[in-house]
């Protein structure tokens, strides 16, 4: 199983990024695939979730309304479409996937079984 974090960069606050994951070796179908965080100095932080089984999302409190997460299950691709980025989303952004429903405690880590390597955003003010 390989997961393939892309589209990170250098970006003002106010703009706007879209981050791809590319998966080989699961279907999003039957898993749960969910964009995690980690700002320098923090704990790595649940963002966005979407649910292939039954196609149920959650999002952080701290995203609603700015981000946005789709999967394209015919290419097996995860994306997060940011807007209104503001420095404080400055992290290494990671996709990551559990098999099955999302899990009770959709934002815990340790939940999802596979990681992708993590791309980096940059928020400038």
């Amino acid at each position: 199983v390989q997961l393939q974090a892309s589209g990170g960069g250098l970006v003002q606050a106010g703009g706007s990024l879209k981050l791809s994951c590319a998966a080989s070796g699961i279907t999003f179908d039957d898993h749960t695939v969910a964009w995690f965080r980690q700002a320098p100095g923090k704990e790595r932080e649940g963002v966005l979730s979407i649910s292939g089984v039954d196609g149920s999302t959650s999002y952080a409190d701290s995203v609603k309304g700015r981000f946005r997460i789709s999967s394209d299950s015919a290419k097996n691709m995860l994306y997060l479409q940011m807007n209104s980025l503001k420095p404080e989303d400055t992290a290494v952004y990671y996709c990551a996937a559990a098999f099955g429903h999302a899990p009770p405690l959709v934002f815990v880590a340790r939940h999802y079984d596979y990681w992708g390597q993590g791309t980096l955003v940059t928020v400038s003010s």
